[in-house]
């Protein structure tokens, strides 16, 4: 296993880390932009780089979940909404 082969394989486990912590976006953050920048880097090699466009993708879709939990959560905290 070479580098590359690693970073691919990195960035898929926090891809799917991802699937749990973007409901936490103190965690989901750190975590899916870790999968994403370890995703790009490990997509330069062809040694598991289906591993690397997987946690690319998941690393995408649950920033972009984050996102949407963070500002839906301080929208309803500043309306007094959030219990």
């Amino acid at each position: 296993m070479n580098e590359r082969n690693g970073l691919s394989i990195a960035s898929l486990v926090l891809g799917l880390i991802g699937i749990v912590a973007w409901l936490l976006p103190l965690a989901g953050y750190p975590v899916t932009i870790i999968a994403i920048v370890l995703g790009v880097k490990g997509m330069k090699q062809q040694s598991g780089r289906g591993m690397a466009i997987a946690g690319l993708v998941l690393g995408i879709v649950f920033l972009v979940l984050t996102l949407i939990n963070s500002v839906l959560g301080a929208y309803l905290g500043a309306m007094g909404k959030l219990y």
